[in-house]
């Protein structure tokens, strides 16, 4: 199994930043390769399509709205890896400052763990640093 994490620090509340990222569906709110979400199943399922016209479907498995963190597994995408598990979770660090960490744990499938590893790494930081431009920081 492998795994990575990204974070970032934010000079924006904790609140601010959670408010953005905590909807299950907002990631085309802040993630410009992913600009359609659309949710199902009550809210627990989203299908994402990234800028490509590919289809990822997503379920989430755990969320906290007080620790300001919600996990999620794949069901479906086009990724060399089975059992993927990530975490979104804002943490903060004073009152107008934030550390957004995105980690992943994974088994790659046609892929080393290296690649997996990067593929990953690759997305989140990517994302966290678009989410720290669209948050104006």
């Amino acid at each position: 199994m492998a795994t990575t994490t990204a974070t970032i620090d934010v000079p924006v509340s904790a609140d601010r930043v959670w408010q953005l990222v905590g909807g299950f569906g907002s990631l085309p709110d802040w993630l410009p390769y992913i600009p359609a979400s659309e949710l199902s199943e009550g809210g627990r399922v989203r299908s994402l399509t990234n800028e490509e016209g590919g289809v990822i479907v997503e379920r989430l498995e755990a969320f906290d709205e007080q620790a300001r963190t919600y996990s999620y597994s794949i069901l479906q995408a086009p990724f060399p890896v089975t059992g993927y598990r990530s975490t979104l979770t804002v943490h903060e660090v004073s009152g107008a400052q934030s550390r957004v960490e995105w980690s992943g744990t994974f088994t790659p499938a046609g892929a080393s763990e290296g690649e997996a590893a990067s593929l990953f790494h690759d997305i989140y930081t990517k994302g966290l640093a678009a989410l720290k431009t669209t948050l104006g920081a």
